[in-house]
């Protein structure tokens, strides 16, 4: 059926699908906070599993079908490209937070415990690349330790908040993570409802990745672009909107640790994109299907995570042009392999 429509049908319902997750995300964030405030797990852990694995659902989504129609490179850049390009988000949210370093002012153990996660998570593709081809039912055996480390991550985070063993020194410039106080409209709303109004907005968002790995297929195949291109500069960015959305208004609203936090949480959850797409693809292991170009965003992707979590320890207070020193670094980091990948 898509590969019978015209190339500018394709182009417009790749761009309304666009549109759909650009504005679900922006809804999901008021939503997320909310619900972070009534039911007392903070901004940091609603951030991190809620709205991070909410606003990732299309990402997931758009992973998956690739990896059925056996687009191994498209499935796995997809995945390890909108990690990348979420990094870069959160260098964009320092910019709109004007008054300190985002990285100062949104300090929070469990957002450095999530990033750690990460870094092991990430290095999990490597491993399962350099060990030997063999597969279980066509999935890599390490496959599977990829949702348990991150359930293990899961646990630890919610420990090292309810008795944390280390604590970011207080300043004046630190945002503490305390309930909003609702209006009387907001107060109306039941938990329930707003539950429920969070997930039609997950609903929407994974349908429209659906509709964007269909799209994106038939028009790299067109345009002959490499797979490995599309997934890490078009459906890894579309799709990672909702993150860009969230993390700016999460910044403006002043719930500091749920933008670092859904940053971190959607980085980590889309780790799992990679153990779903190895299970949808039907040729056997994806990790030596993918090519070594993919493999080249997940070496990008951790690097520009210790830059992060570099500055999450250090605490830089004000950088150059009033912009953290690791989020210009980030930044300058992506532009580097966005060329890499274009002339390279």
């Amino acid at each position: 059926m898509w590969t019978d429509l015209p190339t500018v049908a394709l182009i417009c319902g790749f761009l309304v699908a666009a549109l759909v997750i650009f504005f679900s995300g922006l809804r999901m964030t008021s939503v997320a906070d909310r619900l972070a405030d009534r039911t007392g797990l903070g901004e940091a852990i609603v951030g991190g599993v809620l709205l991070g694995a909410a606003t990732s659902l299309s990402g997931i989504i758009v992973s998956i079908t690739a990896a059925l129609d056996g687009r191994a490179s498209l499935a796995f850049s997809n995945a390890v490209g909108g990690i990348a390009a979420q990094t870069v988000f959160l260098a964009v949210a320092d910019m709109f937070y004007r008054r300190i370093n985002l990285e100062h002012a949104a300090a929070d153990l469990a957002n450095v415990l999530q990033g750690l996660v990460l870094m092991v998570l990430l290095t999990i593709p490597f491993l399962a690349m350099t060990s030997p081809d063999v597969t279980i039912w066509a999935i890599h055996p390490l496959s599977l330790v990829i949702p348990l480390v991150y359930a293990g991550g899961l646990v630890a985070s919610r420990s090292a908040r309810e008795t944390p063993m280390w604590k970011p020194v207080e300043t004046s410039d630190t945002d503490e993570d305390t309930p909003d106080e609702e209006d009387a409209e907001s107060a109306a709303t039941s938990t329930a409802r707003l539950a429920a109004i969070f997930g039609g907005l997950m609903l929407l968002m994974g349908t429209s990745g659906w509709v964007i790995a269909k799209t994106s297929s038939v028009l790299s195949d067109r345009m002959e672009l490499s797979e490995t291109l599309v997934g890490v500069l078009a459906t890894a960015v579309v799709t990672s909107l909702p993150e860009l959305v969230t993390t700016v208004a999460a910044v403006r609203r002043g719930a500091l640790q749920l933008a670092v936090g859904g940053i971190i949480g959607g980085n980590t959850f889309d780790t799992l994109f990679l153990m779903a797409s190895d299970v949808a693809y039907r040729d056997g292991s994806l990790y030596h299907a993918a090519g070594m170009g993919d493999f080249f965003w997940i070496a990008t992707a951790l690097l520009m995570t210790s830059v992060l979590l570099g500055g999450l320890i250090l605490r830089q207070r004000q950088g150059p042009g009033k912009i953290g020193g690791e989020s210009l670094l980030i930044l300058l980091i992506y532009a580097g392999a966005v060329l890499t990948q274009i002339f390279i």
